[in-house]
């Protein structure tokens, strides 16, 4: 027996905050039932409108997402360990699949440009190693 398709459900398929596979279930329950189409559209009406809960202002404004600054900082683990757990959590456990792409993009643009700042470091260093002082006074 399929699973009943709930209003939170519908909700969360609009925000795009479900699994993959429960957002794939839905949108073709979608297709198929015109009742459930018009129950999403009447949500998207009313969000539309101005009419917002607290809930759905929190989940629009991603509210409890991260900058890209903080996750960058999180890859390099230069953060607090309270905010280094809270981003594990909210990437692993509650799944937010906005700051798990940012997050996936920071990891592919760190591995494509690591080389490139890792020569860059090595020459910098070389350049201005004839400047820097052996520590022994003159």
């Amino acid at each position: 027996m399929p699973h009943t398709i709930r209003q939170s459900d519908l909700e969360g398929y609009l925000d795009e905050a479900l699994p993959a596979e429960e957002m794939a279930r839905i949108e073709k329950a979608l297709r198929e039932d015109p009742q459930l189409a018009r129950q999403a559209g009447v949500i998207q009406s009313r969000r539309n409108a101005g009419l917002h809960s607290l809930g759905e202002i929190w989940r629009a404004s991603r509210l409890s997402c991260l900058s890209r600054e903080q996750l960058g900082s999180y890859l390099l683990g230069v953060l607090p360990d309270e905010l280094a757990d809270y981003i594990k959590f909210h990437i692993e456990t509650v799944g937010c699949r906005c700051c798990q792409a940012n997050l996936a993009d920071l990891q592919q643009e760190q591995a494509e440009h690591g080389e490139k700042t890792e020569t860059r470091r090595r020459r910098y260093f070389e350049s201005s190693a004839g400047y820097l002082r052996d520590g022994t006074p003159e």
